[in-house]
Order: C-alpha cells, then sequence, then structure tokens
C-alpha cells in the first residue's frame, strides 16, 4: 500500500461508505447536538461499550448533569450511582476530573483543540480527535477500533501496520468539510458490515470476560458500597471471599485510584465512596 492515496482508490471508498452509510445511518441522541460538553460525555462513555447501552444513561446523564460545572460540582457518589451499569468506574472518575479542569481552566467551555483536549485526565488520541470532530466538524481523523479495521481491511494492510501509518491514511481518505458525516459514516460501516467477524481484524485490545474477572468484582463492591453507604472490610471478605484476587487487592486498587476511602472505627476497618 503506497503512502500516498490516489483519486482512484480514496473516491470510491468514500462513496461506498457514505452510500452505505444514507441506507443505515442510526440515530443516537449525541448525534443531535454539537455541543462539546455532550459529545465528551458520549465519547467516554462509549470507551469500550456498545452505543446501545450508552443510550439511557446518556440520556439520564445529560438531564442531570447538562453541563461542565454541575457535573464537577457534583459528589462522587452521585456521579458513580448514574453511572452504575456501564462499568471501568474509573472512566467516570476521570470525567468528573475533566469537568472540574474544564469549569477551573476554561470557564466551563470544553476546549476545541485536540492539543488542549489531550491535556484532559482520560482524553487519548482518538477521543481528543473525536470530540471537535463531532462537535465542531473540525478537518482531523480520529481513528479508533472500528475505523483501524475498515482501514486495514478495504486497503489490504499487514496486522503489524504501525498506527501512525493508519493515521495518515485516514487524513488522507477524510472528505474536507465532511468530517462529522464522515466519521459517523464510518462507525456504521465499520459496526454493521465490516465487524471484527467479518474481517478477521482483531482489536489491538482484549476486554476480560466480565462474570467473575478482577473488573466483576471491582464492580460488585462498588455496588456494595453505593447501597449501604460504608461497609466494613470483614463483611466483603466474607461476602467475596472465593475472589481469585483477594479482597484487599481489590479494595487497594479502588483507594489507589481514589475512588474509595477506608478508616478504622469501632466495627473495624470501614470502607466508604470517596465524597470528592
Amino acid at each position: 500500500m503506497p503512502s500516498e492515496l490516489s483519486q482512484e482508490l480514496v473516491m470510491p471508498f468514500r462513496e461506498k461508505v457514505f452510500a452505505f452509510y444514507r441506507l443505515n445511518r442510526r440515530s443516537f441522541p449525541w448525534r443531535e447536538t454539537c455541543d462539546r460538553y455532550a459529545v465528551m460525555v458520549s465519547e467516554i462513555m462509549l470507551q469500550q461499550t456498545r452505543a446501545e447501552r450508552v443510550v439511557p444513561k446518556f440520556t439520564a446523564w445529560m438531564e442531570r448533569f447538562p453541563e461542565a460545572a454541575s457535573l464537577a460540582s457534583a459528589s462522587l457518589r452521585d456521579v458513580l450511582a448514574l453511572w452504575s451499569g456501564l462499568g471501568y468506574n474509573s472512566r467516570c472518575m476521570r470525567l468528573q476530573t475533566c469537568a472540574r479542569m474544564v469549569v477551573d481552566r476554561f470557564g466551563g467551555v470544553v476546549p476545541a483543540t485536540p492539543v488542549e483536549l489531550k491535556r484532559l485526565p482520560g482524553i487519548g488520541d482518538y477521543t481528543c480527535r473525536s470530540i471537535p470532530v463531532f462537535a465542531d466538524n473540525l478537518d482531523v481523523a480520529a481513528v479508533d477500533t472500528n475505523i483501524r479495521r475498515i482501514i486495514m481491511h478495504e486497503f489490504m494492510l499487514p496486522s503489524e501496520t504501525p498506527k501512525q501509518e493508519i493515521q495518515a491514511l485516514a487524513e488522507q481518505l477524510l472528505p474536507e468539510g465532511r468530517s462529522r458525516e464522515w466519521h459517523n459514516a464510518l462507525m456504521d460501516y465499520g459496526s454493521l458490515w465490516l465487524t471484527s467477524r467479518a474481517t478477521g481484524v482483531r482489536s489491538l485490545t482484549k476486554q476480560s470476560k466480565f462474570p467473575g474477572s478482577r473488573r466483576w468484582y471491582r464492580g460488585r463492591l462498588l455496588k456494595e458500597l453505593l447501597a449501604a453507604g460504608q461497609v466494613s472490610f470483614e463483611e466483603l471478605e466474607v461476602k467475596y471471599g472465593e475472589c481469585p484476587w483477594g479482597v484487599q487487592e481489590i479494595v487497594g486498587g479502588l483507594v489507589r485510584e481514589g475512588l474509595v476511602e477506608e478508616g478504622e472505627s469501632g466495627n473495624g476497618r470501614m470502607l466508604w465512596i470517596r465524597e470528592r
């Protein structure tokens, strides 16, 4: 595959993707807004989570926290309770930290450039581009798992193709002035047609099986704390004693990440959700 794509390759590919999109376009609430904060929320929720699962959570979230300031001032407990069910709870905490930085440093307005966005916690190479793509129609290419798979399959790239080469091809394929529409079209093309199963192109990251995984135990412990307010460590050890990693290790990780606090009381070692 040449480093520079000819128009004979680019134009038919664009038309094929747009033609599929015209017939198969999916409707999601985050596609109906250009608000940069709302787009940021959706992009972080969509990380490693199916879009259909995100829809009700996104809608409820935007009703409860309609702008960065309301999220920034909320308690972590309230934020985690609303996030519950999406998994990867550390994303939730990073999203709130983003909101506080947006309020403190940017006057409550989510920044518009990839360079500024990447300074926010939890915003990586893809998300720092996808937010201004979907909010502002910025002419940059954002390459996620779906788009990587499409480019690798359509242009017959080897599995070891470096990330920067795929990014360079994505930039060449981008139709000027249609970035938002183009990325939505690619998302639907990859999710509905050129799937991992159909192409054999696997993701660079692999999620662990959820039931009984470390992630599952983390989620269960957080749900216990959200429901009860405070829980003794001894109670958790009795209830989840079969955890192969040990309750202490799971709790320790939650404490290090700032999701949970611990202290001693007359009932022994107690755990609770960090308030701020």
